[in-house]
């Protein structure tokens, strides 16, 4: 039986990746795709385009860099089917990661998110900033 590893990443440390490549998101997402297969949902895609297009951005990196970042992360991503609903979030926008990580059968999520990582861990599944990750898959 061939067991995948599975993670889920938040919007916030992707856009931190996508506008910030030397960053230790970025570094964190590049280690993700080396040992595990990065889920995502409609719903986290969906946010992840409104986010990181937003022109605030534009400081940081050219629409069309943070566009082609969009476009690898849905090719390369593995869209997971989300069904079931979660509520246990304190802010009910960053559920659907957390139903994603439960329907994908995640082993770990990466957040950024402070409502995510309070709930450390949420149903044996660990929540943990991108530093935490790079120091775990050592």
């Amino acid at each position: 039986m061939n067991f995948v590893r599975r993670v889920v990443f938040d919007t916030g440390v992707l856009v931190s990746a996508a506008i910030l490549p030397e960053s230790t998101p970025a570094l964190a997402l590049e280690k993700a795709w080396m040992h595990f297969e990065v889920c995502a949902s409609e719903a986290t895609l969906d946010e992840l385009e409104t986010v990181l297009l937003r022109s605030k951005f534009d400081r940081y990196a050219a629409a069309a860099l943070r566009r082609a970042f969009l476009e690898g992360f849905r090719r390369h991503a593995t869209l997971i089917a989300v069904v079931q609903e979660v509520a246990d979030c304190a802010d009910p926008t960053d559920n659907k990661f957390l139903a994603l990580a439960e329907t994908a059968g995640a082993e770990l999520i990466v957040a950024s998110d402070p409502h995510l990582n309070d709930l450390h861990p949420w149903r044996g599944i660990p929540i943990m900033p991108p530093a935490a990750f790079l120091v775990a898959i050592r």
